[in-house]
């Protein structure tokens, strides 16, 4: 397929069902193509379509150490190889089969890049610190302690421990497919917004989480820290909490639960 130009596309407009059936109207024309060159064109407007999806896709994991740019290039060679795979005569939901498989290039590429997000030394020297307090405090007094009562304990200044506590969402690209449990077939990748939506969506799914993992237990944030951040085994989890392997599966598989509930709680508190 030759190179195309995204930039100057007649289908950035199309609504979502408009553009649906014209991909699979065209996958079923290109099938059908008498010449190379027809089906080459027909499958360039395939790409055209659905560029925005490339994008959206590649948005969800901005801010996690690649540029934006280098996401969208992954996700728009992704969305190329997709089309010239997919059997439009044969199969009908387009995006059930390339939502996923651009993701999982995407994944990858951060794995082949040895991607982490690091956050200043300084902070990286003091989370555990912080973090380790502030589950401290919140045993004793079974509540979440303020960023400033961390600070007083430890006696540094309340930005700096406020600054700690928001490098603790940092994770490596192993933890996004991490699963939450062996019962549950889901991902801390999967909480994030879904590929598909839009801006304006994903920036409030990312605002409402935050105050839902506070709620959690002290408990509760120092295993998703244990599996996500410091990317320990479910076995290494479990001798440190003196459990089996299982009992930690099933922690946090009802830990995510508790964070998708909240998420549903939050969303409904906002519309009522």
């Amino acid at each position: 397929m030759a190179s195309i130009d995204i930039q100057k596309n007649p289908f950035d407009d199309l609504p979502r069902d408009q553009r649906r059936k014209l991909t699979a109207s065209l996958l079923q024309r290109a099938a059908r193509a008498s010449t190379p060159e027809e089906r080459a064109r027909l499958l360039e407007d395939v790409v055209l379509a659905n560029v925005c999806v490339a994008r959206s896709i590649a948005s969800r994991y901005k801010s996690r150490g690649i540029a934006s740019e280098d996401l969208e290039q992954v996700a728009n060679a992704a969305l190329v190889r997709v089309v010239q795979k997919f059997d439009g005569e044969h199969e009908s939901d387009f995006l059930a089969y390339a939502v996923p498989s651009i993701r999982g290039e995407i994944r990858r590429y951060f794995r082949d890049h040895g991607w982490v997000v690091r956050p200043p030394r300084r902070i990286q020297e003091l989370q555990s610190r912080v973090i380790e307090e502030r589950d401290r405090l919140g045993s004793e007094g079974r509540r979440t302690p303020s960023d400033g009562e961390i600070a007083a304990a430890l006696d540094v200044p309340e930005q700096e421990v406020s600054e700690a506590l928001r490098a603790e969402g940092c994770f490596t690209p192993t933890s996004l497919d991490a699963p939450v449990g062996d019962d549950v077939g889901a991902s801390l990748g999967d909480m994030l917004p879904d590929p598909q939506a839009d801006e304006a969506a994903a920036a409030e799914a990312r605002v409402m989480l935050r105050p839902v993992v506070r709620r959690l237990s002290a408990r509760d944030r120092k295993l998703l820290r244990m599996r996500f951040f410091d990317e320990l085994t479910q076995q290494e989890i479990a001798d440190e909490f003196g459990v089996t392997q299982t009992q930690v599966s099933r922690l946090l598989s009802r830990i995510m639960r508790d964070l998708r509930s909240g998420l549903v709680e939050g969303r409904e508190d906002i519309e009522a």
